[in-house]
């Protein structure tokens, strides 16, 4: 496993660890306060291997930090045993490319360069706390928009099918609204003994699909009734701004996190968002582009309130007329208000 030792850091202030993570194992490397590589070894991604790591990396001397990849997916369970134990953890973003191709790429090369990264704090973050309220509701919230992404998936599925249905059925359907549409498939009484006949086939696919539709719009209503009130409960005042709903204030609080002193600016919000625009000078030219990085669900959920504040707040239309007449298009017009909104948001989340 390519373990190099232990105890050989007693002699510096502290050390640094690094983890690899992956669905079965994690890597761990440790260097001391100097960058002296001190050693590495994998251990197994369960309890009794949290623990196992940990206790590897105290027999180097005090831990200063530990610089962890993945603490969302595959090292979600190791940064809370480790902060349960008091270690200050730090989130790796993605290895840097130019060192990959230079060192080349392996378990124990990658955990090195985690703890480096952690020790020089470049391209790293404070991981999400996963332990509280937030963490529920991000749960709740990945099962709901699963079921509504199949939701979806179900109507554009009755559409195809409508488009090579038989003509009598096709003519019956293809005009109706999505909820008569709906209705009028789940109603549909095709012949099992004749299911050979793609007049029968299509009508039970239909009535199929229609009957999903209702059983997936009632697992989201229920979802919604459970979501609501946690959302309530974590932070009332989101709620109360103009364009906000629930679902879109559990998606900004999720992207926020628990512990939300660790997005330390509203410009970093705005970037972790994708509403910050990023500089892309050259010379006398003087612009900056979209910003196509973030979350962007929390973008989507930004681009959500100002359609609806375009629509209803007289404040936002007014911002909207004034900017059309300096000669700005509704694109830009929308991505300022993104912006102006994300401003608004942080201030609510980190002071609710």
């Amino acid at each position: 496993m390519g373990d190099q030792g232990g105890g050989q850091g007693g002699d510096q202030a502290g050390v640094i660890g690094g983890v690899d993570t992956h669905q079965d194992t994690h890597t761990a490397a440790v260097i001391d306060s100097a960058g002296r590589l001190l050693g590495h070894h994998q251990f197994t991604a369960d309890r009794s291997g949290y623990a196992a790591l940990l206790s590897w990396l105290h027999s180097f001397g005090p831990i200063l930090m530990v610089g962890i990849e993945g603490t969302g997916a595959y090292g979600a369970g190791l940064a809370r045993h480790l902060d349960d134990d008091g270690v200050a953890l730090v989130e790796i973003d993605r290895p840097d490319r130019r060192t990959r191709r230079r060192a080349g790429k392996s378990d124990p090369i990658d955990a090195e360069a985690a703890a480096r990264t952690a020790w020089t704090r470049a391209r790293t973050g404070t991981p999400k706390d996963r332990h509280g309220q937030v963490e529920a509701l991000r749960n709740l919230r990945v099962v709901r928009r699963s079921a509504v992404d199949q939701r979806a998936d179900t109507v554009r599925r009755i559409k195809s099918l409508i488009i090579t249905a038989p003509d009598g059925l096709r003519a019956r359907l293809r005009t109706l609204t999505k909820h008569h549409l709906l209705a009028a498939c789940a109603a549909l009484r095709p012949d099992p003994t004749r299911i050979g006949d793609p007049d029968h086939a299509v009508k039970a696919a239909l009535r199929s699909l229609a009957r999903r539709h209702a059983a997936l719009s009632a697992e989201i209503d229920e979802l919604d009734t459970l979501i609501k009130p946690l959302v309530t409960d974590i932070n009332p005042a989101l709620l109360d701004l103009p364009g906000v709903g629930p679902d879109v204030a559990g998606q900004l609080l999720v992207t926020t996190g628990q512990n939300t002193t660790r997005i330390r600016s509203e410009a970093a919000f705005a970037m972790l968002c994708g509403v910050a625009p990023v500089p892309a000078s050259s010379g006398r030219t003087q612009r900056h582009r979209l910003n196509r990085g973030g979350d962007r669900q929390a973008n989507a959920a930004l681009y959500r309130i100002a359609l609806s504040r375009l629509r209803w707040d007289p404040r936002t239309r007014a911002y909207r007329d004034r900017r059309l007449t300096e000669g700005h298009s509704n694109k830009d017009v929308i991505r300022c208000l993104k912006r102006h909104i994300a401003r608004e948001i942080y201030s609510v989340l980190t002071h609710p």
